[in-house]
């Protein structure tokens, strides 16, 4: 049986998103309309945004274990371009990382410790499955 380590993750994060929409209720109102951190220029484009990001973020806490909401800031951020001056980097913005979290937390799929969010057993066999499906649907490998 695969795991998420053995899984190309764009691909899994695709399928996990595509899993996800049954799972999750709707996005929040204003996911449609912000832009995902300082650094971007424009509100995100694809319709299925959230989950993609809810997936994504899913699979970071499956593998960076107990993981917070300033670490996955640092993980998604990027450099915002300057004008004059060379690009910084700029975290991403928090509170589509925070909701996001928190419907995972809703689903059942991801639990809050002390030391951050951690993945239950369910999010944990989710992804492996997710994972075993997406690797014997391409040819297995």
């Amino acid at each position: 049986m695969a795991n998420v380590y053995e899984v190309n993750p764009q691909e899994l994060v695709k399928a996990a998103a595509a899993k996800l929409k049954e799972v999750i209720k709707e996005p929040p109102e204003y996911v449609h309309f912000v832009k995902s951190g300082v650094s971007r220029e424009r509100p995100p484009q694809d319709a299925d945004f959230w989950y993609m990001r809810s997936a994504s973020v899913l699979r970071q806490v499956y593998l960076n274990g107990p993981i917070g909401v300033s670490r996955l800031r640092v993980r998604y951020g990027s450099k915002k371009e300057h004008v004059v001056h060379r690009k910084h980097f700029m975290r991403a913005g928090g509170s589509i990382i925070s909701d996001s979290l928190k419907a995972l937390e809703d689903a059942g799929l991801v639990k809050k410790d002390q030391k951050g969010r951690t993945i239950t057993p369910k999010g944990k066999s989710f992804l492996d499955k997710l994972s075993n499906s997406v690797l014997t649907s391409k040819g297995g490998q």
